[in-house]
This record gives C-alpha cells, structure tokens and sequence, in this order.
C-alpha cells in the first residue's frame, strides 16, 4: 500500500467516522484507531518493514524499555513523520530537561500526513534528555526522549 493510498483510506475513516481499522496485506500490518478519551488512538504495527499509519487523536509512545544507561527509559516514536516540542510555533514546550511528567502527560507530537499525533508518557518520572530537535524528522522506532522513572 503507498503513500497516497493510505492517505486515501484515513481520509475515509475520518468521513465516516469508523474509531478502528486494520488491514493486513503483503506481510505489512497498518492499524488505525481513532476516537475518546482515556485510550489513545494511534499505533502502526508493521509486521516486517515499517508503514507510515495516523489517525487523528493521541499516539502512545512505543512501549518503554529500560536503555541500560541508569535504568532510563526510553520514548520512542511509534510513526514515522515530524517531530514537534510544542503545540504550534512560538508556543512553550510540552516538556523541558528537568521536568516531572506523569502517566498521560504530552510529552510531544508527531506529525504524519498533516495529522497532529500527540505522544504521551506511558511512565511517570523525570525528563533527563531530549535526543532529537523540533522539526526533525523521525523514523517508526526512533528514540525520542530520555526518562528516569520515579518509584
């Protein structure tokens, strides 16, 4: 499936409001889920190569794993496209080295095919490190941030 199609199909999903779809097709995976508050809405989970997937909504951060420096976790993009520290230009950031985040928190936004995906911490602690710089473009996995979790 490329670009413009998959483009194509989250514009349709939007239009007739469909909260959850998946689609398997040559060994690639694409899920999309949209829609209400708590759970988050967007996860793309290719199966072999990775597939650009967005909905419009919250994005999780992929799942955090210890990075073996201290017992940081690291928070990583789970879509490839644009990343952003702050809601719109000239805005303060979501979050700053230092900062204390909680479950939920917006730590970020990835922008993927114009669709603004929120990225929340999945742990409570303390920002130790921001390892890309706003605008940058990220890849499907790419560590994003650095977090000392808090007991």
């Amino acid at each position: 499936m490329d670009f413009e199609s998959i483009r194509k199909l989250i514009d349709t999903l939007i239009e007739k409001h469909i909260d959850e779809f998946e689609l398997e097709e040559e060994g690639r995976r694409i899920r999309i889920r949209r829609g209400g508050p708590p759970a988050p809405s967007v996860a793309s989970a290719p199966a072999s190569a990775p597939a650009p997937a967005a909905a419009a909504g919250a994005a999780p951060a992929a799942a955090p794993a210890p990075t073996g420096e201290e017992g940081l976790i690291t928070v990583s993009s789970p879509i490839v496209g644009t990343y952003y520290e702050s809601p719109s230009p000239g805005s303060p950031e979501f979050v700053k080295v230092g900062d204390a985040v909680e479950v939920g928190q917006v730590l970020c936004i990835i922008e993927a095919m114009k669709l603004m995906n929120e990225i929340e911490a999945e742990s409570q602690g303390e920002i130790v490190r921001k390892l890309v710089t706003n605008g940058q473009p990220v890849e499907y996995g790419q560590a994003l941030l650095l977090l000392r979790p808090r007991k």
